[in-house]
C-alpha cells in the first residue's frame, strides 16, 4: 500500500503543524511543508505539540508553493477547502496521494481551486461555522483515507495493560 501525503502550504500556527506532526508520526504518513510559514520549525509552540513523535516523522520542506508543484508534477491531489462542491466521503482516494491544505486564515487560493473543481472537497458542517480547525481538518480527512485503505500498517487493536481480554 502506499503513503498518504498531507500537504500544509504556508501554515500559520506553530501548535497546529505540531499537532498535525503528530497525526502524521502517528499514522505513517509523510508531511510536507511549505513557505512561507507563520513560523519557525524550532518554535518551542510547534515542538510541545508533537515532541514526543518527532523522530518518526517523514517531513520535506519547500520554499514555495510553485516549488512543491515543480518537485512532485506526478502528485494526485486533493485540496481541502470550505469552498468545495463535493463531500470528501464521496471520494475515493488513490495511493501516494497528496491531500493539500490551506492558511489557517485565508485557506488555499481560489485560483487552484477553480482549476481543480473535481478534486476540491469539503467536510460538511453548518451554514453559520466558518470552518474547522486545520488540525482537526486534516485529522478528519486523514483517517478517512485510512479506512478507504483498511488501515494499512497501522495497528487496529489495542492491549490492556493490567488485565487480558
Amino acid at each position: 500500500m502506499g503513503k498518504l501525503n498531507i500537504v500544509l502550504i504556508e501554515p500559520q500556527i506553530p501548535q497546529n503543524t505540531g499537532n498535525i506532526a503528530r497525526t502524521c508520526a502517528a499514522t505513517g504518513a509523510s508531511l510536507h511543508l511549505v513557505e512561507p510559514m507563520g513560523f519557525k520549525v524550532d518554535d518551542k509552540k510547534l515542538k510541545r505539540a508533537g515532541l514526543d513523535y518527532w523522530y518518526l516523522l517523514d517531513i520535506t520542506y519547500y520554499d514555495s508553493t510553485e516549488d512543491f508543484f515543480e518537485k512532485n508534477k506526478d502528485g494526485k491531489f486533493f485540496y481541502f477547502t470550505t469552498k468545495g462542491q463535493k463531500i470528501f466521503t464521496e471520494t475515493e482516494f488513490p495511493e501516494n496521494c497528496y491531500i493539500v491544505f490551506g492558511r489557517e486564515d485565508a485557506g488555499l487560493p481560489e485560483s487552484l481551486l477553480k482549476e481543480n473543481p473535481e478534486t476540491s472537497l469539503r467536510i460538511p458542517m453548518i451554514d453559520e461555522a466558518r470552518s474547522l480547525n486545520l488540525s482537526n481538518t486534516v485529522a478528519i480527512a486523514t483517517y478517512e483515507i485510512l479506512r478507504q485503505w483498511n488501515y494499512p500498517n497501522l495497528l487496529c487493536e489495542g492491549q490492556l495493560t493490567k488485565f487480558t481480554w
